[in-house]
């Protein structure tokens, strides 16, 4: 296993005073009657700084919040004048332009559910969640309504003059907090895509905002990703107060421009992920003394974050990078704390009101050290989602219980910070052992060869699984079978005498989801032999 770092004992006996008063201060305050966007933009003066907006043609907006709730307000009204009424589905499919917070904010003062979509899925997708949420009315642009189909509901043009003219007097619908005001789907990666509905409480369940990146009036937030994937890190920030920095590339992914812009804009706290701290650290090694920030906290989610990260981010910025954990279905369940002592590659401990354990097979709770289902402890805070939409077996099953079982592997060290092993399924079982495939890639990356790297388990006649390496190589180097031994030796004397690639092959692309997560799913279909295969097997032992 990885040798953990552990912060001296006078650090951890600090952080835990630290930690421990922030359990004891915490309470959960949901009102009977609730509407999410009533309260994330009716709270700021109108005057105040809501959004800024810069994109590659060099256009730059600033928000105020009278415009978005004047907007939000219209799109509400145009929205009734449609027919929709509480309850209905609403889909909105737009990039992150700036009048699309104040659309989805439209959609929830009507008491709509909010379908979100992304232009990042292809067409047949969008279309399966058109229909399989049964949405009523669809709104994006007229350059993306050919991706809707044969959709047979009303379309909405946002840039429809009509909307803009009337008048912003909308009455927001007084909604219970338990009524649904979310669908997001899954990513349909064992099946089709189920959508998960989400009350309008969910908001009041995000406190990693207050916890984790201690947001206030004044900060500047950017939160890298769609939107449509998780509506809390543009709502959450923007109920704190906080300005939503929003930079949009012309295509991909502009490390440098991303770095500029927040530069330039005072970024001070953000919320990113490795995959974009990996293309960041390659493409601006030099980041900290070319584009100097103002952040005070950086948040990662999606995958742990690897030491290398770690100690890159410090070492350019100052700031210690905060891991947090959450799934689709309940977000976020782990965190790092600022004045709070972090061990790179662990997720932290529970957020503060959330109950987080580890479970076996039977449901029991697991002692330290060993290894079980990161679980939560069913309707335990605001955040919990109400089901899957259309699919009672389903809701049933995973949110019906006494836990929530995430699939999720991992173990508890003495100091209660969670450390996490893989998906359940990806967990590989070689001769007799348990391994993530998180930390044999964070190994074959430390090698100057390899630019990126997947592991999987792959079928083995004596050890019931191997584990083999899909790897990019780095610029400068080629594929041969001396490289794939020379990594192989790499990971197994940094890493591990048991859990270092048997095989590896290199590869142009790793098959990545939309979010920039490996998909070990199809590493194991690609084991039939596409790339260029370098056996790594002689340096096996």
């Amino acid at each position: 296993m990885t040798t953990h770092v552990t912060p001296p004992p006078s650090a951890l006996a600090e952080g835990d005073r630290v930690y421990q008063g922030l359990l004891d201060a915490h309470r959960w305050d949901v009102p009977a009657r609730y509407n999410m966007a009533a309260d994330v933009a009716d709270r700021h003066p109108g005057d105040r700084l809501a959004l800024i907006y810069e994109d590659h043609t060099g256009r730059r907006d600033e928000v105020t919040w009278k415009q978005v709730q004047d907007r939000s307000r219209q799109v509400a009204a145009h929205l009734h004048r449609l027919g929709v009424r509480k309850g209905d589905r609403v889909a909105v499919l737009l990039p992150q332009r700036p009048d699309t917070p104040a659309t989805y904010l439209g959609v929830l003062r009507t008491g709509a559910v909010l379908v979100t979509m992304s232009l990042l899925w292809a067409d047949d997708p969008i279309r399966y969640r058109l229909a399989d949420s049964g949405t009523a009315v669809l709104i994006t642009e007229a350059d993306a309504v050919h991706r809707a189909g044969d959709f047979t509901g009303t379309l909405v043009d946002v840039d429809d003059p009509a909307i803009g003219a009337l008048p912003p007097e909308f009455e927001t619908a007084d909604t219970a907090a338990d009524d649904p005001a979310l669908i997001f789907y899954t990513s349909g990666t064992t099946g089709a895509a189920k959508g998960i509905v989400h009350a309008h409480r969910t908001l009041l369940g995000h406190n990693e905002f207050q916890f984790c990146h201690g947001l206030a009036t004044g900060d500047v937030f950017y939160g890298a990703g769609d939107w449509a994937w998780s509506m809390a890190k543009l709502m959450g920030p923007l109920r704190a107060g906080a300005v939503h920095y929003v930079h949009r590339p012309a295509a991909g992914f502009d490390a440098a421009a991303l770095l500029s812009g927040m530069s330039r804009n005072n970024v001070t706290t953000a919320l990113v992920n490795p995959t974009l701290l990996r293309k960041v650290m390659q493409d601006v090694p030099d980041a900290g003394s070319r584009y100097p920030q103002a952040l005070r906290v950086v948040c990662s989610s999606n995958e742990p974050l690897t030491s290398d990260l770690i100690d890159w981010f410090e070492d350019q910025f100052g700031v210690t990078l905060l891991d947090y954990y959450g799934s689709t279905e309940s977000y976020p369940l782990l965190g790092n704390f600022p004045g709070v002592p972090v061990k790179p590659g662990s997720m932290g401990r529970p957020l503060p009101g959330w109950q987080v354990a580890l479970l076996d097979a039977e449901g029991k709770e697991v002692p330290a050290g060993e290894t079980g289902e990161i679980a939560l402890r069913a309707r335990s805070n605001p955040q919990y989602p109400l089901g899957y939409w259309n699919r009672p077996e389903a809701s049933a099953d995973t949110f019906g219980g006494d836990w929530y079982r995430t699939k999720d592997q991992a173990h508890q060290d003495e100091d209660g910070y969670f450390w996490f092993l893989g998906r359940t399924d990806d967990v590989i079982k070689t001769s007799g052992y348990r391994v993530g495939p998180y930390e044999v890639e964070a190994a074959l990356r430390n090698h100057p060869a390899v630019s990126d790297a997947g592991v999987a388990g792959v079928p083995d006649p004596v050890r019931g699984q191997a584990v083999k390496a899909w790897i990019e190589l780095a610029e400068g180097h080629s594929a041969s079978p001396g490289l794939a031994r020379e990594i192989t030796e790499h990971v197994r004397d940094s890493y591990s005498r048991f859990a270092y690639p048997r095989s590896i092959e290199f590869v142009e692309r790793l098959p990545r989801s939309a979010t920039g997560k490996i998909q070990r799913a199809r590493l194991r279909d690609l084991d039939s032999g596409s790339g260029q295969r370098a056996d790594a097997n002689a340096a096996a032992g």
